[in-house]
């Protein structure tokens, strides 16, 4: 259940991981190519003239280099918590090397949630663009079919998120040789317009990047909004390590996908050089006229693995989120026996395509979208830049000198390219950022309501080691058989316990007091899950540790317990849970319509006892209100 690098020794382990991570991990900037270098030309801002096109070229191979082969792949996937990566698992390291600075943890804890909020934003954003730019493809193989595109669009993306529900797992096996052969049709599309034209291959020299910049600054900068396009795909690439460990990620970027799309990238320029009016769709027209119709065919395949690698991405972030308290409990089912990490979010799922239909009625074609698109990869780039920082000072302990230059380096182009971006806010950028907004909000809601209901149960309870002292003085009837209360924070008298003594006037045989504890890493061993403190009269407290990547099952932890002579028949065991009722008030907590959009979100939360695997025959719910 920890990072697969392990197994991953083998030659042939090794290789099948590395063709498993070309569909999971580099899907989504593998079909950059579609409209990357387009969208540079497309605005009219950037004439395709000979200077131009070579110093876009080199910007675009630098943008790579710096931001995925330097950035990423060789820095930010050592940034790994147990194993894991992306934002949630960036934010639980950097708020862990910072947690005698609490001031400084809540300010990173905030920015850490807005860039877990942005990322939905751009979870509906790349599945529009990428099936969308590919299916645009039918343009240029026959131009009658454009009434054609968006329909095909919405069918296919409709097909994508119906199918979810299944598992990947199936389908999943035939990603990564779908992409490999993409990869090898990206190579194989540029070499012969390379070999026609080799003075392309300047463009390597930085310089031509940096003369673009000094000939026409502002022109350049406008142009660095559509070149982040080639580079989309970073922050999933880290998201992934979990899936696949560093090395095959590593092997496949330096070994395979990058090579693949410079070359891809490099053949549209030399195509340009000489066509310059190929520059409305310059992929397809790329491709020799019997095989455009192919070609396109293979574009929508490769999207929609592409699409795939993110909707899976929002499942598991869904997942990390409600668990450490971010989000409200929802419905999480696994689609795979075998991979834990294979899981479905019915509710995600569908409120994704929803915005992805959206998107696509919206702004009706890939260039428009491109407006909308590099906002919020920027932002999320900027943040875990920020992030690392606090990960490699205090937690890592490098010096300060070497931490600010790598952070101010990497931080000053990512909020260069951010601010380019800004400049298409009216154009469409405001999408993704409302959707991230809103995400911000609930999230943020969320959060400070548990803590709100959590004062106030806390506020109002009873100590529980007094509150046991003192019914054993005159003890009441004990009833065979074992309760399991469970108990949001350790030491208080749980509101069941006291139901059922006023109620029903009686006390089990063995009583357990369960408080479930989710920490800031991804897995957390058997060995340490559970902890137990005995209270005296058959009456203990158990503490059961998970991972934010873990799957709370209290049944399976409790049966630890056996071992340490406390009685769990199953037949024997009720689980006691109280199911609060949250009741908004004014006062000092939050603002009343936040009040009431908390009390609705927990009141359509997924039911506690799914969440915790408890069997559905053995719990008795006692209801109680909670005024916040």
């Amino acid at each position: 259940m920890h990072s697969p690098e392990r197994g991953a020794q083998t030659p042939g382990a090794l290789a099948a991981l590395t063709l498993a991570a070309l569909g999971v991990v580099y899907g989504d900037i593998g079909t950059s190519p579609l409209y990357a270098l387009k969208e540079v030309f497309h605005a009219g801002h950037v004439e395709a003239s000979p200077g131009n096109i070579l110093g876009v070229l080199s910007l675009i191979f630098w943008t790579m280099t710096i931001i995925v082969s330097l950035k990423y792949v060789l820095l930010i996937l050592r940034a790994d918590n147990n194993g894991e990566g992306g934002l949630i698992a960036m934010l639980a390291l950097a708020t862990t090397a910072v947690k005698d600075k609490p001031a400084l943890r809540r300010v990173l804890m905030i920015v850490g949630l807005f860039g877990t909020a942005i990322f939905y934003g751009d979870g509906v954003i790349t599945p529009a663009i990428s099936v969308l730019s590919a299916v645009e493809g039918l343009e240029v193989a026959a131009p009658g079919l454009h009434s054609w595109i968006i329909p095909i669009t919405l069918v296919v993306l409709t097909g994508l998120f119906a199918v979810q529900r299944f598992g990947t797992g199936g389908i999943g096996k035939f990603f990564g040789p779908i992409t490999l052969v993409w990869f090898i049709v990206l190579v194989l599309l540029g070499i012969p317009h390379i070999v026609a034209n080799p003075a392309v291959l300047v463009a390597l020299n930085p310089m031509h990047a940096a003369g673009f910049f000094i000939a026409q600054p502002l022109i350049a900068f406008i142009a660095l909004g559509a070149v982040v396009l080639c580079v989309t795909g970073g922050e999933a690439l880290y998201a992934d390590m979990g899936h696949f460990g560093k090395r095959p990620i590593r092997i496949a970027w330096y070994g395979f996908v990058m090579p693949a799309l410079v070359v891809n990238y490099f053949g549209q320029g030399a195509m340009l050089l000489k066509e310059p009016e190929a520059v409305g769709n310059p992929f397809f027209h790329m491709a020799p006229d019997w095989a455009q119709l192919p070609l396109v065919f293979l574009a929508t395949a490769a999207t929609v693995i592409a699409s795939q690698a993110l909707i899976s991405a929002a499942f598991s972030v869904t997942k990390q989120a409600i668990q450490l308290g971010i989000l409200p409990r929802m419905a999480v089912k696994h689609t795979s026996v075998k991979d834990t990490g294979q899981i479905y979010v019915p509710f995600i799922n569908w409120s994704l395509y929803v915005f992805i239909v959206l998107a696509v009625a919206l702004f009706k074609n890939s260039s428009n979208l491109a407006s909308a698109y590099g906002i919020a990869v920027t932002l999320d780039m900027s943040i875990t830049t920020v992030m690392t920082f606090f990960v490699i000072r205090y937690g890592w302990k490098y010096p300060l000198g070497l931490s600010l230059l790598a952070t101010v380096f990497f931080f000053t182009i990512d909020i260069t390219f951010f601010l380019s971006n800004m400049l298409k806010l009216v154009a469409g950028g405001w999408f993704p950022l409302l959707i991230g907004a809103g995400m911000f909000l609930l999230m943020l809601t969320w959060k400070q309501g548990r803590r709100l209901m959590r004062d106030r149960v806390r506020d109002e309870a009873i100590d529980l080691a007094g509150f046991l002292e003192a019914i054993f003085v005159s003890p009441p009837v004990r009833v065979p058989g074992t309760a399991v209360f469970l108990v949001a924070e350790q030491g208080l008298t749980p509101n069941a316990l006291m139901h059922n003594l006023k109620h029903n006037k009686v006390l089990h045989e063995y009583n357990l007091f369960v408080t479930v504890r989710h920490h800031e890493v991804p897995w957390i061993g058997f060995d340490k899950r559970l902890q137990l403190e005995s209270l005296g009269h058959d009456c203990w407290q158990v503490t059961l540790n998970f991972g934010f990547k873990n799957d709370p099952d209290v049944p399976e932890a409790l049966q630890q317990l056996k071992d340490r002579g406390v009685p769990l028949d199953d037949m024997d065991t009720s689980y006691f849970l109280s199911r609060d009722t949250v009741i908004p008030t004014f006062g000092d907590g939050m603002a009343m319509w936040r009040e009431k959009l908390f009390a609705s979100m927990h009141r359509n939360a997924a039911d506690m006892a799914d969440f915790l695997n408890l069997p559905s025959n053995r719990i008795v719910e006692l209801g109680a209100k909670v005024e916040i």
